[in-house]
């Protein structure tokens, strides 16, 4: 779902100090976050084990376009993309998820040599390696347990390798604001290094009836992953929320193309994590995630300032969505 995924699982004790950086930034970003006149949470702490349990469930809704849509263009031209990528490549993956699509990827590349897939849920993550280890025993799969939109170091294959590139499907680009998509892309194009080149899946501008449905789907799994949250602060941080006087909802901003997600505050009331106390209107809500949608062309110049160039794109027939293969200018 054009979900951010960008922490380990973190579990302690609530009755004693915050110990490690992690839970340190995690307790840092939900009180700053919420002591905000627009209160808000970062959707990078949506993934811990059921979080990223519930994403695998919203992809296969009815609904929800986005992973049935993007599956499909990689079935028809899947041998394009891999000659684009080229061979003996090490293939990296930003919020990596299930790596459903990069199973399909890595069986169409011609002597990859390694797989590096890099998420924030690292029992969710190290159970797919696990997998993924048995059915490509011929890749070096190294797996990095981390947020992407921080700081991190990428481990080097045993092998000798053409170069690396890039994977970001589901559209995870569009939870960004434009601006941060681009240094996003440029800190991407430092990591990439010589001949990199990323494959990358876009959301396109639609009518906004399809777009809200994807995200407000009939079975509640996005309601529930969207409140999931509140679980989890509860769990680690020994909040006392009540989630039930919660509730999702999620609309489509014009103005700014993007599919705005919140949770609100059915009643007036308060909540308390660790001690510090906040206060809830009745109606108040707490935004928890942007998913831009593009065009690409409008994508296309903002890769260029990220230092990339288009070589070639792919979309359905309806054009609902997008994968762009950029290199590095």
């Amino acid at each position: 779902m054009q979900f951010c995924k960008p922490d380990f699982q973190i579990v302690f004790d609530v009755n004693t100090p915050l110990s490690t950086s992690v839970e340190v930034n995690f307790y840092n970003d939900v009180t700053e976050g919420l002591s905000r006149s627009q209160k808000r949470l970062s959707c990078k702490y949506f993934y811990d084990e059921r979080g990223s349990q519930l994403f695998d469930e919203i992809c296969k809704l009815d609904e929800y376009y986005l992973t049935r849509t993007e599956l499909d263009i990689m079935d028809r031209y899947l041998e394009e993309m891999a000659y684009q990528i080229g061979p003996r490549a090490v293939l990296v993956e930003f919020g990596s998820g299930s790596s459903t699509k990069t199973r399909i990827l890595l069986n169409a590349l011609v002597n990859p040599v390694g797989y590096v897939p890099i998420d924030i849920s690292e029992e969710h993550l190290l159970s797919t390696v696990e997998d993924l280890r048995k059915a490509f025993p011929y890749i070096q799969i190294m797996p990095v347990v981390a947020d992407f939109t921080q700081g991190f170091e990428l481990p080097t294959p045993g092998s000798t390798y053409s170069h690396a590139a890039l994977f970001f499907p589901g559209s995870t680009i569009g939870n960004f604001t434009p601006v941060q998509a681009i240094e996003m892309m440029r800190s991407m194009a430092q990591i990439l290094g010589h001949n990199g080149g990323m494959l990358i899946g876009l959301d396109l501008q639609k009518d906004p009836r399809i777009l809200e449905a994807a995200y407000n789907d009939s079975s509640g799994v996005t309601a529930e992953f969207n409140l999931n949250i509140l679980h989890r602060i509860n769990r680690e941080l020994g909040g006392d929320f009540d989630v039930d006087q919660f509730r999702h909802q999620a609309i489509y901003n014009k103005e700014l193309g993007r599919i705005e997600m919140y949770i609100f505050s059915k009643i007036k009331q308060s909540v308390t994590i660790r001690e510090q106390v906040f206060d809830f209107g009745a109606g108040e809500r707490i935004f928890t995630e942007a998913s831009h949608k593009y065009t690409t062309d409008g994508f296309s110049e903002m890769a260029a300032e990220a230092g990339f160039t288009t070589r070639k794109f792919w979309t359905d027939s309806q054009k609902m969505f997008a994968i762009m293969h950029l290199v590095r200018l």
